[in-house]
């Protein structure tokens, strides 16, 4: 058997590709290259994923860096003497505050920099526990079929029909005391149908390649075939809709928080948490608002750039 698994292992290895026109050898030559390295050749001379990847890059620094650059404590009420709530009037830009102060006197320019960690660790999460929760569906639908593929489809659709932002809201709303870890419970729980449907529709086509094909004739498990054949080969349009997810993920979190359903503590800032207190001060003080939002915009634009550029790179379809 050991034998057996090794003659397979060799033969998706070596499967037939597509020549790829931009791949040339070092001689001139054209020779034919893996769909990875082709997307990368691409990738690497596109302005957009490059602009998309700049920003995703800046974004997970300044949240890795956050709490070691921001100079005072967010959850600190240190211009509250300033504060001025029969005036609606708020700190402004100082020495030591650049930003100026938020409705509470806090420093609103550190609480900027640690939001930005906070809604790197939410949108991170969310995609995570929905791509395990949607790799647990889809491996099953795709691998068993049957009964097994109708009842966890009939699941999926069901959870497709229903608009993502009001199930999000659906399930938030389902918690007696609104954390951190509801939102991010709330997101994931949203994602999970999309990882399903799309790595389960990836392996019903791998499946009948013709390397899955030859393990069968050969007697190989079906176990180790849908682990180490099928799954395997499924998993690259699942990783980039990742990407896409993570944008999906922000801006679904950011709307929670906004809606009210997000952290009850304000403590530890986030930037949709933050756009939603800023809503009573629209008109009076618009920059509570203006920065928080703008960021979740370009970050999860950024995102969006990034996967459907590597999406793109990565369709055979566009080989030719």
């Amino acid at each position: 058997m050991t034998s057996r698994a090794a003659k397979i292992d060799r033969l998706a290895q070596t499967a037939v590709r597509p020549p790829d026109p931009e791949g040339d050898s070092d001689d001139g030559s054209s020779a034919g290259v893996s769909l990875a390295a082709s997307a990368w050749r691409r990738l690497r001379r596109n302005p957009v994923f490059l602009t998309g990847a700049t920003v995703i890059g800046l974004f997970v620094l300044l949240a890795l860096i956050a709490p070691l650059i921001a100079p005072h404590d967010p959850g600190l009420r240190l211009l509250e003497d300033q504060v001025s709530r029969a005036r609606n009037e708020i700190p402004p830009g100082q020495p030591g505050h650049p930003m100026g102060g938020d409705q509470y006197g806090r420093d609103f320019f550190s609480r900027m920099l640690l939001g930005s960690q906070q809604t790197l660790m939410v949108a991170l999460l969310a995609t995570v526990i929905g791509l395990g929760g949607g790799l647990v569906l889809g491996t099953l639908a795709g691998a068993f079929g049957g009964w097994v593929d109708t009842l966890v489809m009939r699941i999926v659709d069901v959870m497709l029909s229903i608009p993502s932002l009001l199930l999000a809201v659906s399930i938030g709303a389902l918690f007696a005391e609104q954390t951190q870890f509801t939102v991010i419970l709330a997101v994931a729980i949203v994602q999970i149908p999309i990882f399903a449907r799309l790595l389960r529709g990836t392996m019903l086509g791998v499946r009948e390649s013709d390397h899955v094909l030859a393990a069968r004739s050969l007697g190989v498990k079906s176990r180790s075939i849908v682990f180490r054949h099928i799954l395997p080969n499924s998993l690259g349009p699942v990783i980039v809709q990742s990407t896409l997810v993570l944008a999906i993920a922000i801006l679904d979190a950011a709307a929670l928080s906004f809606l009210g359903l997000g952290a009850a503590d304000d403590a530890i800032p986030e930037w949709g948490q933050m756009l939603g207190n800023a809503q009573d001060f629209f008109d009076s003080q618009p920059h509570l608002a203006f920065w928080p939002a703008g960021c979740i915009i370009v970050v999860a634009l950024g995102f969006t750039l990034m996967g459907e550029s590597m999406r793109e790179a990565l369709d055979p379809r566009q080989r030719r």
